[in-house]
């Protein structure tokens, strides 16, 4: 899978957008909006599944606790009073569904690739980073007014 960042912008970005938005409708009942980069201040979240095989990679939702917190109480059906003890496990597993759905969505490659055990990481002093070799392909969303971002971070 040799790509130039041109060519993974354009091959990868609209399929990791339809699979975000097709599972946000689906897990989360709603669209999210359109967003544009922002600094994420507080408590964040990054929530990581790995690709092995024919795609190699990782796929990550980043945000801060009020959108993990959004992301549970759309999830469970819950307040928001009630859903802060289960944003890890509902970030995690979005970003494991949204991670499943764009592998999908590659022709030839769902039954070459697997997917890790979705990993997800809090607080507010830390630095994530990959190994990855071409820049990441990143999608910016506001959900429930608070800013979430999808990356792919691919590795040739």
């Amino acid at each position: 899978m040799n790509l130039t960042p041109e060519a993974a912008v354009e091959k990868w970005l609209p399929l990791l957008e339809h699979s975000t938005h097709e599972v946000f409708e689906i897990m989360l009942k709603s669209k999210p909006d359109p967003g544009q980069p922002v600094p994420l201040t507080g408590v964040e979240f990054t929530a990581m599944v790995g690709l092995a095989g024919s795609v190699t990679g990782i796929l990550s939702i980043r945000c801060c606790d009020q959108s993990a917190i959004a992301v549970a109480s759309a999830m469970l059906g819950m307040p928001s009073q009630e859903a802060g003890e289960h944003a890890w496990d509902a970030l995690g597993e979005l970003a494991n569904m949204i991670a499943g759905n764009f592998k999908n969505k590659l022709d030839g490659v769902a039954d070459k690739c697997v997917l890790s055990v979705p990993t997800v990481i809090t607080g507010a002093d830390y630095s994530f980073r990959s190994l990855s070799d071409v820049p990441p392909i990143q999608l910016w969303f506001r959900f429930r007014g608070k800013p979430l971002e999808v990356a792919l971070e691919l590795h040739s």
